[in-house]
């Protein structure tokens, strides 16, 4: 497996990243527990989580399994900061006291003394942006974090970030993990560009658009029972449109025709696009994450390429998988 570096931090990351938002909820922890372990057996060294999964039982459950095997310094731990972690008015946001006191709440339940990459869960309406940057410069030069990045941020305010931290000598953002799949490409237009110009990971989530390119959202079948779309969860009204559920009966077609399944062929294509590190996979099983671990060893082929974009051409978007994110204003038809 060849590893890839982490923009401009130096560190080397497995070409798939754990994420685990389902940990502890709905994975229960002997389960989760057990996907670490077999993610880190499997080759994935790089692992992602944050404080508000769960109530910070995903870092919890993490940091329990990490001090059973005694494997933290063998992977690359990341980590973010934004959502409200209680009831009290600056218990949420990026004001330098909310990302001080998180952060050492994210290193208690995680059982370590530095976070490898610390990331912004979101843009902020209205803390400055160098109040934000000076808190995280502190904590890198306190050697409680080492790198930081960003998360579902529009590219002006990345750049923003770079050029502030320039300017004061302050720890720059390494990374940025932004919604990617087939079905939502609208990061090809100006995230990518900028990735690549200034040496930024891109870290995408939802790489397989939360299963409708794995063929779960056929055209004409109903929400599987169980599924988001049945419980109303995470925007998916809005996500699941009748052109991804074509694009996704399409991507079954040809997964069949290559001899993998829909959501590696999905989760291949995304590893393997321009400016790209590191897909996050978020499995809810054992099962999930055993059909994902091939894919570490698996290349798109070039004449591939021209299929996929014929299905939804480069830049534009049939899906929305920015609509959790403030800032965007724009909606998929």
């Amino acid at each position: 497996m060849e590893y890839r570096i982490l923009g401009s931090s130096g560190l080397k990351v497995s070409p798939l990243c754990l994420g685990t938002m389902n940990f502890g909820g709905p994975t229960p922890e002997a389960e989760s527990i057990q996907i670490l372990n077999r993610a880190l057996d499997g080759g994935i060294n790089f692992v992602d989580t944050a404080d508000m999964y769960n109530g910070g039982e995903s870092e919890r459950i993490i940091g329990k399994a990490l001090k059973e095997n005694g494997r933290r310094d063998k992977i690359v731990l990341a980590t973010k900061v934004y959502n409200p972690m209680g009831d009290g008015p600056n218990d949420q946001d990026l004001s330098r006291y909310h990302i001080i006191k998180a952060c050492e709440d994210s290193l208690r339940r995680l059982q370590t003394d530095r976070i490898d990459l610390y990331q912004l869960h979101r843009p902020s309406s209205f803390i400055p942006h160098e109040e934000t940057l000076r808190a995280l410069d502190d904590l890198v030069r306190a050697g409680k974090v080492l790198s930081i990045g960003s998360t579902t941020f529009p590219a002006w305010i990345i750049m923003e970030g770079l050029a502030i931290s320039r300017q004061y000598g302050w720890v720059r953002y390494v990374s940025e993990q932004p919604p990617y799949n087939l079905l939502d490409r609208r990061i090809e237009n100006e995230l990518v560009p900028l990735a690549l110009k200034h040496n930024l990971a891109i870290l995408p989530w939802s790489p397989i658009a939360m299963g409708i390119l794995a063929g779960k959202y056929l055209p004409g079948a109903g929400a599987p029972p169980g599924s988001r779309l049945a419980e109303g969860r995470n925007f998916m009204n809005e996500r699941v449109t009748p052109t991804g559920r074509q694009v996704g009966a399409k991507m079954v077609e040809l997964a069949l025709e290559r001899g993998v399944t829909a959501s590696q062929l999905a989760l291949l294509w995304c590893k393997d696009q321009p400016g790209i590190t590191a897909p996050l996979i978020g499995p809810r099983t054992l099962a999930h994450l055993e059909n994902a671990l091939p894919v570490l060893e698996m290349s798109l082929k070039d004449k591939d390429r021209p299929i996929f974009d014929s299905l939804v051409h480069p830049g534009n978007a049939v899906s929305d998988f920015y609509n959790s994110a403030w800032w965007m204003k724009a909606r998929v038809q």
